[in-house]
């Protein structure tokens, strides 16, 4: 049976989050056995864009992402990035109402500035605490129910140390953050310190190929005190090494060779559900009740 977000939070267990960047990967995350889906910024601006992560996804495209996400691993919950809520407090408040109206379960907004960049990326900068804070706190008045949860990300390990990282989260946390990401712990003891700093506080991992966090399993994070782990781009930097391969194979004029691991043409549309379309159409137009 699916479980809402808040729901998986309250119980036991460490909830497995893997990204996705459209709507098929999040409809297939969801087939997978997924408990919840995250939608990727990163995944989102390569995909949507073909362009990096360093803010030039707007607003309403990623609202219209989530809308059509959150559809697709529909009953699964959708976790979604929200930048740095796009704007000062005003527009972090509107866009998490605006979020949770196309359907997603939880928004994470974090504190660095505009233009933003990945979280693993050089270069980063962070808003002061005082407008960070005012931000989460804008996001969690404008909900229309609690069951929509806020999620707080600071990047300031990078920018400053972990000591400021962890005073960020606790200014989340009172500002009314129901979720911590503290982004980017560089070693196994940062890791431990954050769980021990927000002990009973749903804490997020963010596990990232060739990122400045240690790969831990999610056993590993669950003993340490991690409620959340998220594997945001694994299944896009797979897959864009494949497309790489798939596309040299195409251009040499012969299409796939015999045995190329690939789903059927049949088989794509029964995942996409043709024939339960097809046939709601049909009953439709016959007028049966």
């Amino acid at each position: 049976m699916t479980r809402s977000l808040a729901t998986l939070l309250a119980e036991p267990g460490i909830i497995l989050a893997p990204g996705a960047y459209d709507a098929l990967s999040a409809k297939l995350a969801a087939r997978a056995g997924a408990a919840a889906v995250y939608m990727t910024g990163f995944g989102l601006a390569g995909s949507h864009l073909g362009l990096p992560d360093i803010g030039l996804m707007s607003a309403s495209e990623m609202v219209d992402r989530v809308r059509a996400m959150s559809a697709a691993s529909t009953p699964v919950p959708l976790i979604a990035d929200g930048d740095n809520g796009h704007g000062g407090a005003l527009n972090a408040g509107r866009l998490a109402h605006l979020y949770e109206q196309a359907g997603a379960q939880c928004i994470q907004i974090e504190d660095q500035v505009s233009p933003k960049r990945c979280g693993h990326m050089e270069g980063k900068e962070v808003v002061a605490i005082e407008e960070a804070a005012s931000k989460i706190r804008a996001a969690a008045d404008a909900r229309n129910s609690k069951d929509f949860k806020i999620m707080a990300r600071t990047d300031a390990r990078a920018t400053h140390n972990l000591d400021e990282a962890l005073r960020r989260g606790d200014a989340f946390l009172k500002a009314g953050a129901d979720i911590l990401f503290i982004e980017a712990p560089r070693d196994l003891a940062e890791l431990r310190k954050v769980a021990d700093t927000f002990k009973g506080v749903p804490l997020l991992a963010n596990m990232v190929e060739d990122g400045k966090t240690p790969y831990l399993s999610a056993k590993l994070l669950q003993e340490l005190g991690f409620k959340l782990v998220i594997f945001p781009v694994s299944a896009l930097l797979a897959v864009t090494r494949r497309l790489e391969e798939i596309y040299a194979t195409l251009l040499k004029g012969e299409g796939l060779p015999a045995g190329e691991p690939r789903v059927t043409f049949q088989r794509y549309n029964e995942i996409l559900g043709l024939p339960e379309l097809l046939a709601s159409a049909a009953k439709l137009a016959a007028g049966d009740e």
